[in-house]
């Protein structure tokens, strides 16, 4: 299968991931969201959108140019996939707990975890390709902070 072929599905993949998990996310931004407590480094709701659109067309590059390589090092590609794999789903389940379940606790418990798999994922894509892991960093730093604004939330709102 041809590179472009295998970028282009693993983009897809990760919109399709986010357009669900923003679907859970809808109706909790306009009905329970507002009514929380927030710190003052709170984005503005319209920021979320965009940032993660740029995540995750820039998620699925960086796993597409992994999974080319699956000839040339095939172990270390199917752990870094799996990996990836494994932070998706963590990502479209933070949604559903934060704000279809309104459970900013177990939402920071779970987002902790999502960090950790990231970083993870990063540490594998960079055994396969220095672009790919790289190209993960802005999602890493973007969930870094959303971590430190969801425990802000938990807490102002305890």
């Amino acid at each position: 299968m041809p590179r472009i072929l295998k970028i282009l599905i693993m983009v897809v993949t990760c919109v399709a991931v986010g357009y669900l998990s923003g679907e859970v996310t809808r109706e909790g931004v306009t009905t329970w969201y507002p009514t929380l407590e927030k710190p003052v480094f709170n984005p503005p709701n319209w920021v979320f959108a965009p940032v993660w659109t740029i995540l995750y067309i820039l998620m699925g590059v960086a796993a597409g140019l992994v999974w080319q390589r699956t000839d040339e090092q095939k172990e270390t590609v199917k752990k870094g996939l799996t990996f990836f794999g494994i932070q998706l789903v963590l990502n479209a389940l933070w949604s559903y707990l934060f704000f279809g379940l309104n459970n900013p606790m177990l939402a920071l418990i779970e987002i902790i975890l999502l960090l950790l798999m990231i970083y993870e994922t990063y540490i594998q894509f960079k055994k396969v390709n220095t672009l790919a892991a790289w190209l993960l960093m802005p999602y890493l730093a973007w969930v870094a902070f959303a971590t430190v604004l969801n425990a802000s939330i938990w807490w102002l709102n305890r």
